[in-house]
């Protein structure tokens, strides 16, 4: 049952969201809180702290500014269920079992949010993106408090229980006036996920203006993505602003990051999902905590499921055994050196398991790419139809020619990581999936995720 927080006004205008993160006097816990901020569906590309012609970021680019910047992070799997969950229990899909859209987590695992929660914090999270749903993932187990948020129509009048940026940060606000008001002493993990930029790009038409688009017309699909960006931003701003006027900011470990990238026409693809081009992995990843964390790039290659084990890193928590990602808190606090030469490893899946494609195979028969990243060099192999290519990313960021040094077929490595996911599938699929229901059925087709 959700609890019920007293409402306050929406914090909007320009002054208070573009505010920057003021010190608090107030002394804090022996651990900072938490803030996981994540916007779903954003390319690293489409900020403006990563390079973006457009002013679509001023909040979160001041965010980013405070603190560490990842400017070569990635997502292990460009679908937001599997790499919402790798990202808070730092495994891979064919480990955690939510290889697919509809596909629940296997239950009891080890993850941020449980190992915060062991360690004396209140634990919250706020999503809009039905792909999150607990029943669809299984992540509310891992949470003290695990809400979607359904307050209106999104998704073209479709649906009734939808929300938007706005919606979810309301939400947010009350939850974190109403712990300042009851004299929790505990420190809190709050995950604040926006649905916004994701499909069907709406056209946000305040920020035509900022952005420079014609004042007035149909947009393109591209430039109406650039709103919707710009409309998460400025929720942020807002959040970030509340936070600050709470006194929050200075006590607070703030990470922000995406799910995963977004095709916008690139090799002939719109969406993500379905293949492991740079539009759909490419994401922001930032790491604040006033005066622990010192302003920085590093150029290192980081992965989503680095999350859970650099927090714990940094709060002084024992990892996991079952935490497979890398732990930046050494790189963050300044006494480690970034592995440049880092291999990264991804793979992509079908979207849904839906009702009438329930069956012992679910993971196995979702399985469509995989790739491996190692100092520029990526490989890319599509098991259909036995397709092989290798990009050189320092040359080449765009992946617009494959290089010629891939006519060999895959390395060993690639080999490797192939017989790696499948053998983890393969063994998942002996626990057959239940069913969706029809109504999530239906959601996640709207959502565009289908075979």
């Amino acid at each position: 049952m959700r609890c019920r927080w007293r409402r306050a006004g929406w914090l909007a205008g320009a002054a208070l969201a573009a505010g920057t993160l003021a010190q608090a006097s107030a002394p804090g816990p022996a651990r900072p809180n938490v803030l996981l901020l994540t916007v779903d569906t954003l390319r690293a590309d489409r900020l403006s702290s990563y390079g973006y012609s457009r002013a679509t970021s001023p909040n979160l680019d001041r965010l980013i500014a405070a603190g560490a910047k990842f400017s070569q992070a990635r997502t292990v799997e460009p679908l937001t269920g599997p790499a919402v969950c790798s990202m808070m229990t730092s495994r891979y899909p064919h480990e955690h079992g939510a290889s697919r859209n509809g596909l629940r987590m296997r239950p009891g695992l080890d993850s941020l949010p449980v190992l915060l929660r062991a360690s004396g914090y209140r634990t919250a999270a706020f999503v809009a993106n039905w792909t999150l749903k607990d029943k669809v993932t299984g992540l509310g187990e891992h949470f003290d408090e695990y809400e979607m948020v359904l307050k209106r129509k999104r998704w073209m009048g479709l649906f009734s229980s939808e929300a938007t940026a706005e919606d979810v940060t309301q939400v947010a606000i009350d939850w974190l006036e109403a712990h300042v008001e009851s004299d929790d002493s505990r420190p809190f993990l709050l995950w604040v996920h926006y649905v916004e930029p994701h499909a069907p790009y709406r056209s946000q038409e305040r920020y035509r203006r900022a952005l420079g688009l014609p004042g007035q017309g149909e947009l393109s699909p591209s430039d109406r993505y650039d709103t919707e960006v710009a409309e998460a931003d400025h929720a942020s701003g807002v959040l970030l602003a509340r936070l600050s006027a709470l006194a929050l900011d200075s006590r607070t470990l703030i990470v922000f990051t995406s799910d995963h990238g977004e095709s916008l026409g690139e090799h002939n693809y719109w969406g993500h999902g379905r293949q492991l081009h740079e539009p759909g992995l490419r994401i922001p990843l930032s790491v604040t905590w006033p005066d622990r964390v010192r302003p920085q790039s590093i150029d290192a290659p980081a992965l989503n499921l680095d999350l859970a084990p650099t927090i714990a890193g940094l709060l002084g928590l024992e990892r996991p055994a079952g935490f497979a990602g890398y732990d930046w808190s050494g790189t963050l606090l300044g006494s480690d050196v970034p592995p440049a030469d880092r291999l990264t490893e991804h793979q992509a899946h079908k979207g849904v398991v839906l009702s009438g494609h329930d069956s012992d195979l679910a993971r196995r028969s979702g399985l469509l790419e995989i790739a491996v990243i190692q100092r520029g060099l990526k490989e890319i192999y599509r098991l259909k139809n036995g397709r092989y290519r290798m990009f050189d990313l320092n040359a080449d960021p765009l992946e617009l020619a494959a290089v010629a040094a891939g006519a060999g077929g895959p390395s060993e490595r690639l080999q490797q990581w192939e017989r790696v996911v499948e053998s983890g599938l393969e063994g998942l699929d002996a626990d057959v999936p239940s069913p969706l229901d029809e109504e999530s059925v239906e959601r996640l087709r709207a959502l565009g995720y289908t075979d």
